[in-house]
């Protein structure tokens, strides 16, 4: 049967722990668990059955398989320790007869972008970026349609743009609007990203490594791979859209406690074509999934084991290819979440009336 695997992995140590273990995410200190999770097993999580096809009618099955490992230790231990805790997560993954493997969260992030980690496994791997980011851009425009937002008029700004999955958001983007504000912690690699969009379309593209340039920009899209939120309320102008595709968050939770004038939306959040049963409660309504995770299942759909998406540089033909096989296989945006809550009509309204009054 055609199947696959997907790595998960504790980016809330304490309440991600607790959905699996309840005891220990209630009893131990978020730092005893960063601690302990380099020395923690790889851990079966759940078999997922019921992802149905609807342009074929074929239904797969797969397996979420955790690695241990929070994100704090991820980024402080040497990416050899990393690369061999995620490795042996794949392996059980190979047990459980996984034709392909999913990376999920920093385990397709840290080092070269699953690029060892694939050298290391007899199964492909995909980290999930290309359907990241077209459904990131996806929900980005759904959005400001919905706000009353006009692309052909606005400022767009993309958050983490030198990095692999910022990059070609931002190539994207650009295509919509006039004006583009490319931000991240070092101005070097933006000029890379910034010619390529000169390339591409006319655009006008600034650069900045200061996020109070943020307040130019009618629509976000942030993608940074921060530990710690990166967007604060003071950042944001009245009546803008934040699409959040970072886990963990870049918005802080404040900006949606304290700026009701602004869309803040969850990026990668699709719907799963079939019956789906994850097996597995990770905070999205039934039949939703993460954008990555559903790259992994597309790929299992159509048959294609191979390696997809790796390392630091995805193409736009991959983007654009995913995509087009997501459409045909019956997934799609899946509504607007924020913070784990679904995104009501009423905080639409809201901040559409706030553009109307600039």
């Amino acid at each position: 049967m055609d199947n696959f695997a997907f790595v998960i992995h504790p980016v809330d140590p304490k309440k991600d722990v607790a959905r699996k273990f309840p005891l220990l995410g209630k009893y131990l200190p978020v730092a005893a668990i960063n601690f302990f999770s380099r020395y923690f097993p790889p851990v079966y999580v759940s078999h997922i059955t019921g992802v149905r096809s609807q342009a074929t009618g074929k239904e797969i099955e797969g397996w979420f398989v955790a690695c241990p490992l929070t994100p704090q230790r991820s980024l402080e231990l040497p990416p050899s320790v990393v690369y061999k805790k995620v490795i042996q997560t794949g392996r059980l993954a190979e047990k459980l007869g996984a034709r392909l493997l999913g990376l999920g969260g920093f385990t397709s992030v840290v080092g070269d972008g699953g690029v060892t980690i694939a050298k290391g496994l007899n199964i492909p791997v995909t980290t999930g970026d290309s359907y990241t980011v077209a459904t990131a851009v996806q929900s980005a425009r759904l959005a400001a349609e919905r706000v009353g937002i006009n692309l052909a008029t606005a400022t767009a700004a993309v958050v983490g743009a030198s990095g692999a999955i910022g990059r070609v958001c931002a190539q994207l983007i650009a295509r919509d609007v006039p004006r583009l504000l490319l931000i991240a912690r070092r101005p070097e690699p933006l000029t890379e990203v910034a010619d390529l969009i000169h390339d591409q379309n006319g655009a006008e593209v600034s650069l900045s490594t200061d996020m109070r340039d943020l307040h130019q920009a009618d629509v976000v899209l942030t993608v940074t791979s921060a530990i710690g939120t990166v967007i604060e309320p003071e950042h944001l102008k009245r009546g803008a859209v934040v699409c959040d595709v970072a886990r963990p968050r870049d918005v802080s939770r404040r900006v949606v406690e304290e700026r009701d004038d602004v869309l803040v939306i969850d990026g990668g959040m699709v719907s799963v074509p079939g019956p789906v049963n994850f097996g597995f409660n990770f905070g999205f309504p039934p039949g939703m999934a993460f954008a990555c995770m559903a790259e992994t299942m597309i790929l299992a759909l159509e048959g294609r084991y191979e390696n997809y998406t790796l390392g630091k540089n995805i193409s736009l033909a991959q983007v654009e290819g995913i995509a087009k096989l997501a459409a045909k296989h019956g997934f799609g945006v899946g509504g607007f979440r924020c913070f784990e809550q679904p995104v009501t009509d009423e905080q639409i309204e809201r901040v559409s009336r706030r553009i109307e009054q600039i």
